[in-house]
């Protein structure tokens, strides 16, 4: 099923330098396009902090916000809302203005994450919301509970980490990565094994499989 996304700019209203951070942020999304390409309408800004998007299917939406958040440098971190719902188009003059069930279980996923920052668990980045007509409350709730590990785990990485388990879902050798950091191959072993990175990337695999 085609899977709407929204997702928001972390504190943007805070950044010191709101344009250095849309570069790079759309520097992450043209290399997410590029390493996993297959969306139907690739996130793009919107309006102010927002972006939008449309996969081919829940586990590509998931692999994507995934790679997105290993791709932003220090700084720059985005929220993630994915609809599960039907999906549609409201003619207007000035072009089609995306609507139906799915778009709206996305924005009610995003403000979970918001609830969610602000409560008990502030690592959460990434949450599925599923439309009352799409009988998908299992599914929901199923990619919920790994969304919630993986999100801490990655919410934890260093930036160099977050680069190399980058290239680890893409399957680069350690030696590749060593070489592009200028760091040993057991160092990159290291960042690797104490920033729980293996369950990340086996979970990055599995999704893309699907």
């Amino acid at each position: 099923m085609i899977t709407p996304v929204i997702a928001d700019i972390v504190g943007s209203r805070q950044l010191p330098d709101r344009s250095s951070a849309q570069a790079l942020l759309d520097t992450a999304l043209a290399q997410v396009d590029a390493d996993l390409p297959g969306a139907v309408r690739a996130l793009r800004p919107i309006v102010g902090d927002e972006l939008q998007g449309l996969y081919p299917s829940l586990p590509h939406a998931m692999a994507t916000t995934l790679l997105l958040r290993l791709a932003l440098p220090d700084g720059v971190e985005c929220r993630f809302g994915v609809g599960i719902g039907a999906v549609g188009e409201v003619p207007s003059a000035a072009g089609g203005i995306a609507e139906g069930p799915g778009w709206w279980a996305a924005r009610a996923a995003i403000d979970t994450v918001h609830a969610l920052q602000s409560r008990a668990v502030p690592g959460a980045r990434t949450w599925v919301a599923a439309a009352a007509q799409a009988d998908a409350d299992a599914a929901a709730s199923a990619a919920n509970a790994y969304l919630l590990a993986r999100d801490q785990l990655v919410s934890d990485m260093t930036e160099r980490t977050r680069r190399l388990v980058y290239g680890r879902c893409l399957g680069a050798t350690q030696s590749d990565l060593a070489a592009g950091e200028g760091i040993t191959q057991s160092a990159v072993s290291q960042a690797l094994a104490t920033s729980g990175a293996g369950a990340v990337v086996e979970g990055f695999r599995l999704l893309v499989a699907q």
